[in-house]
């Protein structure tokens, strides 16, 4: 099982301004001229060696869709704005011939609020003859979410110009469905509207995708249903958009969770590795380098023994499970 990301935000799309790539780029030459490359270094390494990666690289700013490899269709979490770059990607592969049309995607929705579906009017792949695209949540009237976003006055292109096989199913918590090489099972979360996450198993692996969740009383006692959820999970992939500070206080009952929560979760369940996800939209890469750190300190501090592995999502990143 592999995990690749292509939208990784919260709430809307955050974009990097021209003065932030400029700074960066001053950043990089300051270094280059305090330690300049040896002959022998490849850039690549120089650049992994030397400079953040906040300077080196970005955290992107597309919103949710994260894609879990090794089953037999294409499989996607979420449609935010990142599912267009997903879509990019399959194009290529078809123009590549890495690909044979017709295609099967299976989408998985956590919920309906904007940000996780307003990529999918630009979804290309929807608009080839023949591809066939399943869509699957827990909430009621999600087909009717998905063409309302495409009427007038809202989009030009109703969802019914797609061109292809498009259907909706639901599915019920606690049941265990086998969809696309994987035994996929829901958990509903506490979040405005409800959202839902997914643990997806295959290969005695097992991955959960557990987005837009805000963790009240109960979910530090023993046999809280979400521990249970993501006991010994390969890969947890948490939201994490708020500092614990904010999620106690001005954002409480806003439906996000905090990074310390995360760990402790993660921790009270035998979880591998932690993926922090949804990150804020206001928070620039640097200070997401910042909100990493401090959240792997906690870590060693809070469960020194403990053998988690923590990352904090960002578009691109490839997670082998």
């Amino acid at each position: 099982m592999q995990v690749y990301m292509w939208g990784t935000r919260g709430s809307l799309p955050a974009s990097i301004t021209a003065e932030r790539v400029r700074t960066r780029i001053e950043t990089a030459i300051a270094v280059v001229r305090r330690r300049p490359p040896a002959e022998e270094d490849s850039i690549a390494g120089y650049l992994e060696q030397t400079l953040p990666f906040a300077v080196r690289g970005t955290y992107g700013g597309n919103t949710s869709c994260m894609e879990l490899r090794g089953g037999t269709d294409f499989v996607v979490c979420d449609a935010g704005s990142g599912l267009r770059d997903f879509g990019a990607y399959v194009v290529g592969l078809l123009r590549a011939g890495q690909a044979k049309a017709p295609l099967t995607f299976h989408l998985f929705v956590s919920h309906l609020h904007w940000d996780h579906i307003h990529g999918f009017p630009f979804f290309v792949p929807a608009y080839i003859p023949g591809t066939r695209l399943h869509i699957y949540g827990c909430h009621p009237g999600i087909e009717a979410a998905f063409t309302r976003q495409q009427e007038p006055p809202f989009f030009p292109v109703p969802l019914g110009a797609m061109q292809a096989s498009i259907d909706f199913r639901s599915l019920e918590v606690g049941r265990e469905y086998d969809l696309a090489g994987f035994t996929v099972q829901a958990i509903k979360q506490h979040h405005p509207g409800d959202s839902y996450g997914y643990a997806f198993a295959a290969g005695g692996r097992k991955v959960v995708y557990s987005t837009d969740s805000e963790h009240k009383e109960g979910a530090d006692q023993p046999d809280s249903p979400f521990v249970a959820f993501i006991r010994h999970a390969d890969l947890l992939v948490f939201d994490a958009q708020y500092s614990l500070l904010d999620a106690i206080g001005a954002k409480e009952n806003w439906g996000h969770s905090s990074n310390l929560v995360a760990v402790e979760l993660a921790v009270r369940a035998g979880v591998r590795r932690l993926c922090l996800f949804h990150s804020e939209h206001t928070c620039d890469d640097d200070s997401l380098d910042r909100f990493l750190d401090d959240t792997r300190r906690y870590q060693r501090l809070h469960a020194p023994d403990c053998p988690l592995t923590i990352d904090l999502a960002y578009d691109g990143l490839t997670i082998d499970v």
